[in-house]
């Protein structure tokens, strides 16, 4: 329940933060109106005896998150995605966040195993370890499939977990609704839309169904991606509380040092995982959006081995092609067709100054393409364009801001591979054939063969619609009298339309 009661939770909360010394940090990074720095101290400053006191050797901030337990672990972790909302420089400190959970007892994990999949561990399993890493939500055992031999890896929901995130959960919303009415200017960070969207991620992630149907499809879509390599799931050996995987042999990608003296090639390690990333968001629109150096690893072939799908990005077809265009453009410095790029999606009002915008575009690529290598950021770039287009009425929009925050993840995995790369050189392959394959008379005709297979799918119906709105047209009253609304000539254009595109596309399909 989301009533007064969760006071009580709010001045725990504050209590951990001014006990921490995250308190000040926090309401400093969100620039907190003098009112909500009020009302802060006072549910924090006296209680603060009330406070955990979390690990002394971390910073601030995350030392109150880790002691404040796993809703507000994973919380900052979702914060981290929304530079937006608590700005880059917190989001570079919530991006620190570590798993660091013990794990809870085998005996509970085997437990929960045989509930879910009603048989006996060992009947299922030949081999089965202790915890080998213990998440939020989540802890993995390593385990040997007794049918097959088979290695595999299995990830256990939490035992209580579910009731716990909702308590939390509960204070959350709140705590949003609390901050609003003492400081409306809060409103433009929309605190009840994250806390709403938080509380979506955790009940998907709650259920291990979906993250291994978001493997499958992830694999299914990069099959063909060479030096790329996805543990599927077993299906047979999953269920909501419990997946099991394939179990992924590597080295962790975090481990330069160990990469070298296995003599793989750092450098095009760290070119290979910009370029996939770029593929997935682009070509499929479905990208793994927590693509840090923990959830990845690199073969003994040299493949790159992702997992822990969780947290994924999907882009419709038309947003993907306005974000080429946009990186297009800034690659090519032709800030006019980036600046046209915006206003013709509708992410600018239209009654806002076109040249002007180019201009502030152009302050925004120039100095990162005056860096050296080692100072361009494809994500700096976008987090600089979002503070741009909001100047000029562009709203939020949630899918750019995570492909942001991944790529700069991504971008941070492939620095520590290679300080020096260039991302534009990295990026521009990927970018440019996909411009080339979505733009153009092949993709035109694309296009028109997929209306035509959709307006195909009415065709039973067309003579029907056109002959109402037909009728409709000319007998408006009588249609008025049997409640029915009368069409406009923009209906009865749309129709007309739809039957010309339904000739257009027999005449493709002969």
């Amino acid at each position: 329940m989301r009533g007064p009661h969760n006071i009580l939770r709010l001045i725990r909360t504050g209590a951990t933060f001014e006990r921490t010394g995250a308190m000040a940090a926090v309401l400093d990074a969100v620039d907190a109106p003098i009112r909500l720095r009020l009302a802060a101290r006072v549910m924090g400053w006296p209680f603060r005896w009330l406070g955990y006191k979390g690990d002394p050797t971390l910073p601030p901030i995350t030392r109150a998150i880790t002691a404040l337990g796993p809703a507000y672990i994973k919380f900052g972790q979702i914060l981290s995605t929304r530079a937006d909302v608590v700005g880059p420089e917190m989001a570079g400190q919530l991006r620190m966040l570590q798993d660091r959970l013990p794990p809870f007892p085998t005996d509970l994990a085997k437990k929960a195993i045989e509930a879910e999949l009603r048989a006996p561990v060992d009947q299922l399993f030949s081999e089965f370890s202790e915890p080998v890493a213990a998440a939020s939500i989540a802890q993995v055992h390593r385990a040997r499939v007794r049918e097959t031999g088979r290695e595999v890896a299995v990830k256990v929901v939490r035992p209580g977990i579910g009731a716990a995130f909702k308590r939390d959960i509960d204070a959350f919303h709140f705590g949003a609704r609390l901050i609003q009415l003492l400081s409306p200017g809060t409103r433009r960070l929309r605190p009840r839309d994250v806390v709403r969207h938080f509380e979506q991620t955790v009940t998907g992630e709650q259920d291990l169904r979906l993250e291994a149907a978001a493997a499958s499809e992830f694999a299914e879509n990069t099959a063909r991606d060479e030096g790329f390599q996805i543990p599927m799931p077993h299906w047979a050996l999953s269920s909501r509380r419990v997946l099991t995987a394939d179990w992924a042999e590597g080295l962790p990608m975090g481990d330069r040092d160990a990469l070298i003296a296995a003599g793989h090639d750092t450098t095009e390690l760290a070119r290979r995982v910009i370029q996939l990333f770029l593929s997935h968001a682009l070509r499929d629109g479905f990208f793994h959006a927590d693509m840090h150096h923990g959830n990845l690893k690199v073969a003994a072939n040299g493949d790159i081995i992702a997992y822990d799908f969780g947290i994924m990005g999907e882009i419709d077809e038309y947003t993907r092609r306005v974000y080429a265009q946009i990186l297009y453009g800034f690659i090519q410095r032709d800030y006019r067709l980036v600046a046209r790029v915006h206003f013709e999606a509708g992410y600018v009002p239209r009654d806002r100054d076109e040249a002007a915008f180019a201009r502030a575009l152009r302050a925004v690529g120039e100095p990162i393409f005056g860096a050296d290598a080692s100072r361009i950021s494809m994500g700096n770039l976008l987090s600089y364009l979002f503070e741009v287009t909001e100047r000029f009425g562009m709203p939020t929009r949630t899918e750019l801001i995570l492909l942001q925050r991944t790529m700069v993840v991504v971008e941070g995995v492939a620095r520590s591979l290679d300080p020096q790369l260039n991302i534009w050189d990295a990026a521009k392959p990927v970018v440019s054939d996909y411009i080339k394959a979505s733009v153009g008379p092949k993709a035109a005709i694309s296009d028109l063969t997929h209306i035509a297979q959709t307006v195909g799918r009415y065709g039973p119906l067309l003579p029907r619609m056109i002959e109402q709105a037909l009728w409709e047209r000319a007998h408006p009253e009588e249609a008025r009298l049997t409640l029915i609304q009368p069409r406009s000539s923009g209906t009865l254009l749309l129709v007309a339309i739809l039957a010309l595109a339904a000739g257009a596309g027999i005449g493709l399909s002969l």
